[in-house]
């Protein structure tokens, strides 16, 4: 029967078998593109649902780092770090699968049609050429691998937590970029996951690798606003850099610094063999320092206000060779104050006329590195400034400074301007209504004064005018009481008032303030 001659129909019916066969196959690949497109679809969906809320989160760190500062300025830092990094690297991933989608897209600008998604050139040649992987995949690997190593010295060294889960979102092989494939053999990374593979498979992939960025800087947010997620308290990391773990940001003028240089390695971490470290050029000696697994603690005076610059090498060996791992770090001093800064919200005002003193400063940053201006504006020393103010009802002071970090701050404050308040007329130096004899009223001199006034203003009266019932009203150069005054006060009987009015008044330090009609004083003869 084996060696029988099939007849027509028996070859038919074979035939018609291998059609059934492969069109089931068919059918099988078509589910699974479809799969692929479905899963596409939804993680991009989630994508935009999780950056929105990200945004609301940069959002608030921002506000609380305006209005509360303190730690906040350095997590306002630190979300900023990450934000910038994740969205350029989310870009770069957009710009690839914009470029292997562009034929698609143009019979399928929706890229809904997921059964025509089953080939893989588009691809792969981006990502490979006739040797293996291709410069264009290879700088594909080196952008994840920067945004982890990133993502770790800027984040987890603050949360070690987070290292292993950062590792694992973004991992793309040994040392060498391989995976063990399924015969057990070392292949690249970037073959084992996307060489060859689905157009629809490749995107569902790339559109996964947007989600853990969106879910790291999830990760941070929520770390940076205290609300920590669950994470493994291992920490197992490979990184080869040198981390600066401090407890805070910026240490006061004479406090000990207590921070750490540390090196990141995935397994066992070893204490440097020997160190070379400078701390703005002056090399440490060894009561400075202690070395401590990955790296050293620091025992230093955290020096003069201003950045302090960590530089030098850890120095490790390991049977018999020696890695040098560089560092390079800075941490900021800023003088301690001595006093609370306390202000009405709604009393911002400054006076036409006097120097208003002022002191501008922003946190962190040394006072003679701080720019500030507006009109009438000018620095006495350091922090102190005095405001002349000219024309108008507003002035609009800026200051701005960079921090140690170079991050440029800029503030702008408004101040309502108001003429000084109206003198007051003063007789043998009381105001208002005053009561004498006859005899002491001649002796006395005409002064003027600003009554519950912030500011210790002395006047000079140039002039004056007096009335004394019975007489015309006489003026008076000077601020004495001139013969034809003194004449005609000798002949008002008692009982009768005498008006001291028309001031014409003086501020020896701004004589060309023009100052509000002067109230006058009134004296009874008794």
């Amino acid at each position: 029967m084996a060696g029988a001659k099939e007849s027509p129909r028996n070859k038919l019916i074979a035939l018609m078998y291998l059609v059934f066969i492969t069109m089931l196959a068919l059918n099988v690949s078509k589910e699974v593109l479809d799969g692929f497109g479905q899963m596409f679809k939804k993680i991009q969906s989630a994508n935009e649902r999780v950056n929105q809320g990200n945004v609301i989160y940069y959002d608030k760190i921002e506000v609380n780092a305006q209005e509360k500062e303190g730690k906040w300025v350095g997590h306002d830092r630190t979300a900023k770090e990450i934000r910038k990094e994740s969205d350029a690297f989310y870009a770069r991933i957009q710009e690839i699968k914009d470029q292997i989608t562009e034929k698609q897209r143009e019979a399928d600008p929706d890229l809904m049609e997921y059964s025509q998604m089953d080939k893989g050139e588009a691809l792969d040649l981006v990502f490979f050429d006739a040797n293996g992987v291709g410069p264009d995949g290879q700088a594909f690997v080196d952008i994840i691998n920067a945004y982890k190593m990133r993502v770790i010295q800027v984040f987890a060294s603050q949360y070690p937590q987070y290292t292993e889960l950062v590792e694992e979102r973004f991992f793309t092989g040994d040392f060498e970029g391989n995976v063990q494939n399924s015969d057990g053999q070392p292949q690249p990374w970037l073959s084992y996951n996307f060489e060859g593979f689905p157009l629809i498979s490749s995107l569902a992939k790339l559109t996964m690798m947007q989600n853990d960025i969106r879910l790291t800087e999830s990760d941070v947010l929520n770390a940076l606003l205290g609300k920590e997620l669950e994470a493994s308290s291992k920490v197992n990391t490979d990184n080869y850099i040198t981390l600066l773990k401090a407890d805070k940001m910026a240490y006061y003028q004479g406090e000990t610094f207590d921070g750490s240089v540390i090196l990141g390695r995935k397994s066992g971490a070893q204490n440097p063999n020997s160190v070379d470290v400078t701390i703005d050029g002056r090399k440490l000696d060894e009561s400075q320092y202690e070395k401590i697994p990955g790296g050293i603690k620091l025992n230093i005076s955290a020096g003069s206000p201003g950045d302090h610059v960590i530089e030098g090498d850890l120095i490790f060996r390991d049977a018999g060779v020696e890695s040098r791992i560089p560092v390079s770090q800075s941490f900021a001093v800023i003088s301690k104050p001595n006093a609370a800064v306390i202000s009405a919200d709604k009393m911002n005002v400054v006076y036409r006329g006097v120097e208003n003193p002022m002191t501008i400063s922003i946190p962190g940053i040394s006072d003679n590195k701080i720019r500030a201006s507006a009109p009438g504006l000018k620095r006495v020393r350091g922090s102190k400034f005095i405001m002349n103010p000219g024309k108008g009802r507003e002035v609009r002071i800026t200051a701005s400074g960079t921090l140690p970090d170079g991050q440029n701050i800029s503030t702008k404050t408004k101040f309502r301007i108001k003429d000084l308040p109206r003198p007051n007329a003063t007789f043998f130096d009381q105001s208002g209504s005053v009561r004498m004899p006859k005899s002491s009223i001649t002796k006395a001199s005409v002064g003027a004064r600003m009554e519950d006034f912030d500011f210790d203003l002395t006047l000079r009266v140039l002039k004056f005018k007096i009335r004394v019932p019975g007489s015309p009203t006489i003026t008076c150069n000077g601020s004495s009481l001139c013969p034809k005054a003194v004449k005609a006060i000798s002949r008002a009987r008692s009982g009768q008032e005498i008006s001291i009015v028309d001031l014409e008044v003086q501020n020896p330090a701004n004589p060309k303030y023009k100052f509000k009609r002067v109230a006058p004083v009134l004296i009874e003869i008794l």
